[in-house]
């Protein structure tokens, strides 16, 4: 018999913090970098990490770690290596050339998890994008990410300066095919969202794993894929719902998550317009994860970039049945819930109803039968 079962791959990781950073931050971006490995189906066996003021401007880590790192990618037969941050084009091909293995950095892993998960053809066109024109200015003589696309398999060794060019031209090839690919699906989704105009819209954001595909299945009764994973959705789910006689649409966006690429949050733009256009947003945040308040920082960042942070929102902090004491609640309205065991969700659905209605207000200000909207 021939086993045709993907093995997963054998990978270690690589951090490098400042001398200031505490010993708990650095495990927890540790234990994140992880979590997202294994969502790519990446087993680590290792760990390393290191104190630098700066990482090193040609390997990211110093030489006595990349001898380390190099060791143990000899002696546990490891697959991947993958690093905490960006690695610049330069950085890259030096440790390709050092280790010669498959490298992986933070913004291509994230990429790839948003790869595996994309389900329609507006978000694979937006990740496939986002991946194509990060690739673009880090392809080496070693690079193995392109294989899907150039039908090939395995690491490629002394393909030289000719078979990269001609890579580098596939890509801007698909770059422009996607583009326009893209401006034909953003034209329809501007159709879409402009014939919702007059009705309230409320979207959901928060860290990624933080419980909103969760609690969009409980405020919509209605089956959204939820799961104990990162990037668990990556396209907008848009549902139609009543509270208290009062109906909108509610939709549950793609996680948030710190050191996001800047070139998915540009690619994603059409589709996080679902978070600039509403007129609520519930901020969902994992109120049993230690580093909540961060996460918070995280998302608030990321919706002033994409110019949505002066909307109403509500924050929800979820995952309260995990925690032994009630938090202090932040600034502005929020609330405390648990949408595994339902505690507070009524309380959620009244206070949002009553926002809903105050929206409502504002568009209908002289209309007093919801039913007929």
């Amino acid at each position: 018999m021939i086993e045709t079962a993907k093995k997963n791959e054998r990978g270690i990781l690589v951090a490098v913090g400042s001398k200031s950073e505490s010993e708990e931050r650095m495990t927890e971006m540790m234990d994140e970098l992880e979590f997202l490995s294994q969502t790519l189906q990446i087993d680590i066996v290792g760990k390393f990490t290191q104190r630098l003021e700066h990482p090193d401007s040609k390997t990211f880590v110093g030489k006595g770690k990349l001898e380390e790192i190099h060791t143990a990618c000899t002696m546990d037969d490891i697959d991947v290596v993958v690093f905490d941050d960006d690695l610049s084009p330069s950085q890259l091909r030096n440790l390709e050339r050092e280790l010669k293995i498959k490298i992986y950095d933070r913004s291509l892993l994230i990429l790839d998890i948003f790869l595996k998960r994309a389900k329609t053809a507006q978000a694979k066109t937006q990740v496939e994008l986002a991946r194509y024109q990060y690739l673009l200015p880090r392809l080496t003589r070693m690079w193995t990410h392109l294989e899907r696309q150039r039908g090939g398999t395995g690491t490629r060794g002394g393909a030289g300066e000719k078979e990269i060019e001609t890579d580098r031209r596939i890509i801007r090839d698909q770059i422009n095919v996607l583009k326009k690919k893209l401006e034909k699906i953003e034209k329809q989704s501007l159709t879409q969202r402009k014939s919702r105009t007059g009705i309230v819209r409320v979207a959901l954001v928060g860290y990624t794993n933080a419980g909103k595909s969760t609690l969009m299945n409980i405020l919509s009764k209605e089956k959204v894929y939820a799961k104990d994973e990162l990037f668990a959705t990556v396209d907008s789910t848009v549902r139609k719902v009543v509270l208290n006689n009062l109906p909108f649409l509610l939709s549950d966006t793609v996680g948030f998550i710190r050191k996001l690429p800047h070139s998915l949050i540009e690619s994603f733009k059409s589709t996080l317009a679902e978070v600039r256009e509403a007129d609520i947003l519930l901020h969902v945040i994992d109120a049993s994860n230690p580093s909540h308040e961060d996460h918070i920082q995280v998302v608030d960042e990321t919706l002033a970039e994409i110019e949505a942070g002066n909307i109403t929102t509500i924050r929800v902090y979820n995952k309260i049945d995990k925690i032994e004491e009630p938090i202090a609640n932040g600034k502005g309205m929020s609330i405390q819930i648990s949408a595994k065991t339902g505690k507070g969700v009524q309380e959620l659905r009244d206070l949002l109803a009553e926002e809903v209605k105050k929206v409502h207000m504002k568009i209908y200000p002289n209309y007093m039968h919801p039913e007929v909207y």
